[in-house]
């Protein structure tokens, strides 16, 4: 469980890399798909500091394309459960997360990505770049390329909560314009999933994966 002290706690720089990286492993190892929540709520302390933490996924360019929606009220998680085809945790959680990528915006605001301290004249440069490797391809293909960067976050999220205590059930399956019309997600976005967030009130369903000899290959 989490206490208060997660929002200086985790965002402290860890120094034991060898215990971080076996928390990491647990939660990876221990993470299911939650669809039952107790009664317990999700502090807004608690969500700064994961969101934070989620926010430092990798990021090609370091453009960080993902935008975060916090969902808690009753009402409009309701509605959200309706868009998502009825799935029940959408109303169950405490907290319904919405992940989208928004390219327009990201190139709108280039300033905010690139690196403070370079020069002026490389940072030119970066924004030169960085226009004419998008400015020549569709909004499709950039929305594309936004929400596969969205996933990377995704899955920092799924991890990163589970290694906090709480549990996730992350969801594909919703009506895209009827979200962006709740959560006023502009209509250009790309809403990569919705994920429930919460203290789970069941184990979940035990996961089967692949051996790794069936997935990987050596050269």
């Amino acid at each position: 469980m989490i206490d208060s002290g997660i929002a200086t706690d985790v965002l402290a720089p860890r120094h034991d890399e060898t215990r971080s990286s076996r928390h990491a492993a647990c939660a990876a190892n221990n993470r299911r798909s939650v669809r039952s929540y107790t009664s317990q709520q999700v502090s807004d302390e608690t969500l700064t500091a994961l969101l934070t933490l989620v926010g430092r996924a990798p990021s090609a360019f370091n453009l960080q394309p993902w935008r975060f929606v916090v969902v808690r009220d009753p009402a409009l998680k309701t509605e959200l459960s309706a868009a998502a085809y009825g799935q029940k945790q959408v109303v169950s959680a405490p907290v319904v997360i919405a992940i989208y990528s928004d390219m327009k915006d990201t190139m709108a605001n280039l300033g905010e990505i690139v690196h403070p301290d370079l020069s002026p004249e490389k940072r030119e440069d970066t924004f030169a770049m960085l226009r004419g490797s998008f400015d020549s391809v569709t909004e499709e293909a950039r929305g594309v390329w936004a929400n596969a960067q969205a996933n990377i976050a995704l899955g920092y999220l799924l991890l990163l909560a589970k290694a906090e205590g709480l549990d996730t059930s992350p969801m594909l399956g919703f009506e895209p314009g009827k979200v962006k019309a709740l959560l006023g997600i502009p209509e250009h976005a790309t809403v990569t999933a919705l994920v429930t967030l919460g203290y789970g009130a069941e184990e979940g369903f035990v996961s089967h994966r692949h051996e790794l000899s069936r997935i990987t290959e050596y050269r």
